[in-house]
């Protein structure tokens, strides 16, 4: 663990949009894309998408 830690920290030192795309890489190398979970997610935005253009269903502002 003492060259994670030292990773970990170095990783630290670096501007936070160079983070980002670490974080953003170590992230995908852990969650394969599924091509069919991905097109349920889009048949689910689209759906959701004609609800409200619909007026099915309306904006709840926070």
């Amino acid at each position: 663990m003492p060259a994670t830690k030292k990773l970990v920290d170095e990783a630290l030192s670096i501007p936070v949009e160079e983070r980002a795309l670490i974080a953003d890489s170590l992230l995908k190398s852990l969650n394969t894309p599924d091509p069919d979970i991905d097109k349920k997610w889009i048949e689910v935005a689209k759906r959701r998408l004609g609800e409200l253009r619909s007026g099915k269903v309306k904006l709840k502002p926070d």
